[in-house]
């Protein structure tokens, strides 16, 4: 993956706000980190599931 400067970071935020505009964005954010959230949340579980499974196979 290409490294992302500064002005290509200006300008992604600048497109956004064109864009969703000022009010949009907050929500947005929130939405994408409760997103963020539950899938790690998700994917801790099924890693904890796997744990589980291993020691499971290991005492047999």
């Amino acid at each position: 993956m290409p490294n992302v400067g500064v002005g290509s970071l200006l300008l992604i935020v600048f497109v956004a706000l064109l864009i969703f505009g000022p009010k949009k964005l907050p929500e947005l954010g929130r939405a994408a980190g409760n997103t963020l959230r539950e899938f790690k949340h998700a994917t801790k579980g099924l890693a904890d599931d796997d744990d589980e499974v291993k020691k499971e196979k290991e005492t047999r």
